[in-house]
């Protein structure tokens, strides 16, 4: 019994610590990054890093707790070292110092390079030969799992870029990372906390929940709820797969979630959108960090391609865009193949994930000639059988010339009909100058136009970063 005691106590003794602090880590450069654990209450832990001199110390509070912050170096690929120490040290190693983004949101963002049963990734060999070059980036998976009260730690540890590890990374993140590799040659920390088939619920704490939703909060009614789809369960997602991640500091969060909310009525999704990010900006307390997030891709929700619940759902991510601050959208509905119309896994994730670092890079890392926004409607003038249209954010082009296809338009009827599409400049200056002339001869008195504003449609207009126009409509039927 005694060895017993004096046994249980040199465990006590023991500093432990969050298991995504360890080897191989990712941390934030050149800031205050937080690093905390757990001791026997009232113990001094004492923090000394390889890059400095400086020491920090911390008094674990009365449940064990402790945390300290310890100011960075500039990002290099130099090993790096942290020792914590309350009387028995404790070191972590291979450390690097870089930039590190979140990758949350549902199965879109969690399908890993090596692809989903069923649901490949484009170009997997290739990417997996060309791993070797990319050991700068590292990433953490933190388990899907549920919890009916926050967790502070999870079951994980970080992974370094090779082609044996690299099928396991999320594909949208690793394109992402490889590319921001690529262009600032310094390590790159991707921190994976995701779940397929969730619901922006999924992530809401129970206080937003109450407040703003009709979502039960009880562990056993929420299960009640959703007893067939556990995916779409509330609360209980973010408090185990989300919640452990929020003492680390990041530079960013990428998002690539909506599939489970197609369906939601009026601005209900944009709306809680705005909550999930100003959660988890004042989670984090970092301030007002980047959140970049992507458009759901083409799909035959409801098993019609023709509807338009996907394309609601869409609508409702693009005004998301303009009520978050510090955000911006990333347009796919050009990454799926005609027979991809039932699949919600399209292939095509490398440019995902690069889109999404070209948005970082021109707003965050002083890129500023990469084009990284795509086109959007601005405005239309009607005159005669034509609808005219300008464009913004288009970078001074639309593309095909000729044959624009995606285009729609009706008449008083609310009947829309395929539209023939055509760049259009008047000598003179008359009819708007330069616009898109749109027209279908089923229609004489056109009223409003729509692109691609349905579950399936694939347009090809593109602007001169090659980056699809947004799917639109100018009505409200």
């Amino acid at each position: 019994m005694a060895l017993v005691a004096l046994a249980t106590l040199g465990a006590q003794a023991k500093v432990r610590l969050p298991h995504m602090i360890g080897d191989n880590m990712v941390l934030q450069q050149q800031t205050d990054a937080r690093l905390w654990g757990w001791t026997q209450p009232g113990k001094m832990v004492r923090v000394t890093v390889s890059w400095s001199k400086d020491v920090v110390t911390a008094k674990a509070d009365k449940q064990g707790q402790w945390l300290v912050k310890v100011v960075t170096p500039k990002a290099s690929y130099e090993p790096l070292s942290i020792t914590f120490d309350d009387g028995e040290p404790l070191t972590i190693r291979n450390v690097v110092a870089g930039e590190v983004w979140v990758c949350a949101g549902q199965s879109n963002m969690e399908m890993p390079v090596k692809g989903f049963g069923m649901c490949p990734v484009e170009g997997y060999n290739d990417v997996v030969i060309d791993a070797k070059n990319h050991q700068g980036v590292r990433s953490v998976k933190i388990p899907s799992v549920m919890s009916s009260k926050p967790l502070n730690d999870a079951q994980c540890e970080w992974r370094v870029c090779s082609p044996r590890t690299v099928g396991e990374f999320s594909a949208t993140g690793y394109f992402f990372a490889r590319k921001m590799h690529e262009a600032l040659d310094i390590p790159i920390g991707l921190i994976e906390a995701n779940k397929g088939g969730t619901r922006v619920e999924s992530w809401l704490t129970k206080e937003n929940l109450e407040k703003y939703t009709n979502d039960p909060t009880d562990s056993v009614e929420i299960c009640k709820r959703w007893v067939d789809y556990d995916y779409h369960r509330s609360l209980l997602w973010g408090n185990g797969t989300f919640n452990p991640i929020l003492n680390f500091t990041v530079k960013g969060i990428l998002y690539y979630q909506g599939c489970s909310n197609v369906g939601d009525q009026g601005n209900q999704y944009s709306e809680r959108m705005k909550l999930l990010v100003e959660q988890w900006r004042s989670q984090f307390a970092l301030g007002e960090i980047p959140f970049y997030f992507v458009q759901i891709a083409p799909y035959r929700y409801d098993d019609d391609n023709n509807a338009t619940n996907g394309a609601l759902l869409r609508e409702q991510q693009f005004k998301a865009q303009s009520l978050i601050p510090n955000s911006s959208l990333v347009c796919i509905n050009d990454l799926v193949y005609p027979y991809e119309f039932s699949q919600i896994h399209p292939t095509q994730k490398q440019q995902v994930g690069e889109r999404l670092a070209y948005t970082a890079l021109n707003r965050d890392y002083g890129f500023e000639s990469i084009m990284y926004k795509s086109s959007s409607f601005k405005d239309m003038l009607i005159k005669g059988d034509a609808v005219f249209i300008h464009l913004q954010d288009n970078y001074w082009a639309d593309a095909p010339f000729e044959d624009m296809q995606g285009f729609e338009v009706a008449g008083d009827d609310k009947i829309f009909y395929p539209a023939s599409a055509q760049h259009f400049w008047q000598p003179g200056g008359a009819y708007w100058d330069e616009a898109i002339r749109i027209s279908s001869p089923k229609v004489k008195n056109p009223v409003a136009v729509r692109y691609c504003f349905k579950n399936f449609q694939t347009g090809n207009v593109k602007n001169a970063g090659n980056l699809p126009l947004f799917p639109f409509r100018t009505d409200n039927w």
